[in-house]
């Protein structure tokens, strides 16, 4: 077998033929390269949310050509913004036909201080999951072996035609990086971000302390124990506050659903309607109140204030 023709050498020719056709749509976020990014429409650049910390932020092209990129829509609770900015000739990544599964090669691109960097890797894993900047666990992610320097999260993973089949977006302590995967479910986030949509699950306004420190806490003060989250803080006038929850009680069940962590909270919010009851103890008191929710907020700050996880 020639050289040119051993399967290294054809993994270096996709190599270089996916950094070519990647290179001017992958951009650098932030002035000392915190984050990459990718073209997605025309004026249009997708990342992700943890790579900003403010409306606006700098976003650097292949050219060298570094401008300030204007938040238009937002998805923290699966760690996705999309910026406005004047891409020119960068061209949108297009979709992959498929969705990314186990054993698919993929190659993973960032930009950062020293420009751009594609690897190689194969999709280790499916279904897999990780926590949102709002403490939401966001599902469904796919886990890869192509090894991202720092700087590299929000950037494109594509198959070996440089279409997109996924976003970079956490990385593992094994080395390993997880992307959201291009299904159809991203592609229409994706579509409502670049069209101006703020989106966000149900959240009632509260901060909420953990399973662990809501039974340490309880002891403390001589109440028997329970599951459920304390409630550490309530934002003024959410639904929440509105319906009088406080700081102090427990919730025990959302929706007729038993509450005993965090992720309890959130799948019983998703499954909730515009108003759902909620089951509280203040003290060793029992109370049930409806929280009714209002739309979602069209402002991304609207939203800053509020304690997370929920």
């Amino acid at each position: 077998m020639a050289v040119t023709d051993s399967p290294l050498a054809a993994i270096g020719a996709a190599a270089k033929a996916v950094a070519a056709a990647v290179g001017p749509s992958t951009v650098a976020i932030g002035r000392h390269g915190r984050g990459s990014g990718v073209v997605v429409a025309p004026d249009r650049v997708l990342t992700n949310a943890h790579n900003l910390r403010d409306r606006t932020t700098e976003v650097t092209f292949a050219d060298g050509r570094a401008v300030q990129g204007r938040v238009v829509g937002t998805d923290p609770d699966h760690d996705l913004v999309v910026l406005e900015v004047e891409t020119l000739d960068a061209p949108a990544l297009p979709w992959a036909d498929t969705t990314p599964d186990t054993g698919d090669v993929v190659f993973a691109a960032g930009r950062g201080l020293h420009g751009l960097r594609v690897t190689f890797g194969l999709v280790s894993a499916a279904g897999r999951s990780f926590r949102g900047p709002r403490g939401r666990r966001v599902k469904g992610a796919v886990e890869h072996s192509a090894p991202l320097a720092r700087g590299s999260s929000g950037g494109p993973l594509v198959d070996e035609h440089g279409h997109l089949v996924g976003v970079n977006t956490h990385r593992l302590g094994e080395g390993f990086y997880l992307a959201l995967p291009a299904d159809d479910d991203l592609r229409q986030r994706v579509d409502r971000l670049v069209a101006g949509a703020h989106l966000g699950g149900r959240r009632l306004g509260v901060a909420v302390v953990g399973p662990d420190e809501t039974a340490r806490l309880r002891r403390r003060v001589g109440l028997p124990p329970q599951d459920g989250l304390l409630v550490r803080g309530v934002v003024d006038g959410s639904p929440a506050a509105v319906s009088g929850i406080d700081g102090g009680d427990l919730i025990t069940a959302v929706g007729g659903r038993p509450v005993a962590d965090v992720d309890d909270l959130w799948d019983a919010l998703d499954a909730a309607g515009d108003s759902v009851e909620v089951e509280l103890l203040r003290g060793t008191d029992a109370r049930t109140v409806t929280v009714s929710f209002a739309e979602p907020p069209t402002d991304p700050d609207a939203e800053a204030d509020a304690p997370t996880p929920s």
